[in-house]
């Protein structure tokens, strides 16, 4: 059944609507763009990569704590049943970031795929536009980084699989539950755990390197869960692990803590609490260099637990995010290659691109 439209109000809106009566549906909308450019760059130091590529605004996985939500809010939509239903797709981002990756100054850098919103949501398996920014990376070869809730990843497997083998490439798969129920409750339309788990496997006998992410750690909910989902991760290949603390900021936080409330009547006060635990008393944390990890002593134990079984079960841990490792962050250089054309200016101007200014309050 469609959710209604929930969205908490956009402070970029100069006008607010309140439906009188019952909120209508929250139907699925496609709107497709022209893309300016396709490489974002980073200016995060909490994220240890300069660029990503994100084919698509806005999620299906409709995740309760997904920190891109306020994203959503520059291009005129909310950060709740909006952004999880009002889908923009990048339609020709392939062809710009082959114009970008051909351009002399390209020192083919590591680029992460899902820097923002999940580059295999659902769509993709009829757009296929992850799989054209792989084609033109490993074109260019450039090394490259996947980060992704959903098992659509394994379509790709041979092709990821090939572009390692050059450049270099790596999968992370996203797990921050073990459990397939409680999953659902918090990102409803990813793909279930033990789904995952076997997409772990499938690219790891595929031959791509795999890596597990706790993706985010909410404290009183998912820190339990930490030993399993490493332990299994292992069993399906992954060789490498990394976790970041839930990031609550801007109008992620009344999705976050409404969903809570909602699935966990019982618990939502203990969670919420928890998470203040780990953030000076507060539902989220700002300042460089501390928004992807929390403070205190019960931090101290989660950051503990999953060391200790990390290091139990030979997984190589990335402190905050993944990035890939010292020898595959980038490629030797291509011999010059002909200038690309200059980027076409679209007749509809995009809003400003502040798409990996993620964790701003």
């Amino acid at each position: 059944m469609p959710r209604p439209v929930d969205n908490p109000p956009n402070p970029w809106s100069k006008e607010e609507v309140e439906y009188i009566g019952e909120a209508p549906p929250a139907r699925l909308e496609i709107f497709e763009e022209s893309a300016r450019s396709a490489l974002s760059k980073n200016d995060s130091p909490d994220l240890p990569f300069r660029f990503s590529v994100n084919p698509y605004r806005g999620c299906l996985h409709a995740c309760a704590y997904c920190y891109a939500r306020p994203t959503h809010q520059y291009l005129g939509f909310g950060a709740g049943t909006d952004f999880d239903r009002k889908i923009v797709v990048k339609i020709d981002i392939a062809d710009a970031l082959r114009r970008e990756l051909s351009k002399p100054s390209w020192r083919r850098e590591s680029v992460t795929l899902s820097g923002n919103t999940d580059c295999y949501q659902g769509l993709e398996a009829s757009y296929g536009l992850t799989r054209k920014c792989i084609e033109v990376l490993d074109e260019h070869a450039t090394p490259f980084t996947i980060i992704t809730k959903n098992a659509l990843v394994t379509r790709d497997a041979e092709l990821i699989a090939g572009a390692s083998s050059r450049a270099g490439a790596e999968v992370f798969v996203s797990i921050p539950f073990a459990d397939d129920m409680m999953a659902r409750a918090v990102e409803p339309y990813a793909t279930k755990p033990s789904r995952r788990f076997e997409a772990l496997k499938k690219l790891a006998d595929a031959g791509v390197p795999t890596g597990v992410a706790i993706a985010p750690i909410i404290p009183g909910l998912n820190d339990e869960d930490i030993p399993e989902i490493l332990e299994r991760a292992r069993d399906a290949g992954a060789k490498r692990a990394f976790l970041t603390l839930v990031r609550l900021a801007g109008e992620v936080l009344p999705v976050f803590t409404s969903r809570i409330r909602e699935a966990f009547p019982d618990r939502a006060g203990k969670i919420e609490r928890a998470i203040r635990d780990v953030s000076h008393g507060k539902m989220t944390r700002g300042g460089f260099g501390t928004r992807m990890r929390g403070a205190g002593p019960r931090w101290d134990a989660i950051d503990r637990l999953f060391h200790i079984h990390a290091t139990r079960l030979g997984l190589s841990v990335s402190e905050s995010s993944p990035s890939l490792p010292e020898q595959l962050r980038s490629a030797p250089p291509l011999d010059p290659a002909p200038r690309a054309d200059k980027l076409s200016n679209p007749s509809k101007p995009e809003p400003p691109r502040r798409q990996l200014r993620l964790f701003e309050d």
